[in-house]
């Protein structure tokens, strides 16, 4: 085991246990990797309500109080496992006609490399932990590059909402619950149908 309650193999946490980058140290951070990478193939699989910590901790290899000691919840665990950068474009090297185009094309992009995302919406739509986490992504990453191009600043949020609503239903329907004719559509169908939608989200006036 790689730790234990009692802390005679367990965090290094002052100098009578060593340094902080001691073997102890690594051991602990191996052990948060390990159920990271654990957590997330569990989540993404199972769901939020079907995996369990015990499952986690069996597939990490780690005893499930480790788990709870790590992360301290379900929750905390989820929303650890889930960090996610959307790595989003920078927009103002972008032509304003093309944003729309641009955004749809970066958004397929990342969908299609990390299951992590599609792990976060099918929790989101069930789960308070998901929902937060899925917020959270909009509002650090999403809003800031409506910022920059909305006509209006007052408007900020509120468009970037509705570029939300539809890269997000995109996203369900393709990826989540996989309806046949939008798996079916080419990227470049997907981006020529839905990128003059976000654009005007993003800056046509106000109707």
């Amino acid at each position: 085991m790689i730790d234990t309650p009692s802390g005679n193999t367990g965090e290094v946490n002052g100098p009578a246990n060593g340094p902080a980058n001691g073997p102890a140290a690594r051991r602990s951070d191996a052990s948060r990797s390990a159920i990271l990478a654990a957590a997330r193939e569990r989540f993404a699989a199972d769901g939020y309500e079907r995996a369990t910590i015990r499952a986690i901790a069996k597939d990490a290899r780690i005893d499930p109080s480790m788990v709870m000691r790590y992360f301290g919840s379900k929750d905390g665990l989820f929303a650890a496992a889930v960090t996610l950068d959307l790595r989003m474009a920078d927009v103002s090297q972008v032509p304003p006609a093309e944003v729309g185009r641009a955004l749809v094309s970066h958004f397929l992009d990342i969908w299609e490399a990390n299951e992590e995302l599609t792990a976060v919406l099918r929790v989101a739509v069930t789960n308070k932990a998901g929902t937060e986490r899925l917020q959270d992504i909009f509002r650090q990453q999403v809003v800031p590059v409506a910022a920059r191009v909305c006509p209006d600043p007052e408007q900020v949020v509120t468009r970037a909402g509705l570029c939300a609503a539809q890269l997000m239903g995109l996203a369900l329907t393709r990826y989540v619950l996989r309806l046949p004719p939008v798996v079916a559509l080419a990227r470049e169908e997907i981006t020529a149908w839905l990128g003059p939608t976000v654009q005007r989200y993003l800056t046509a006036p106000s109707p």
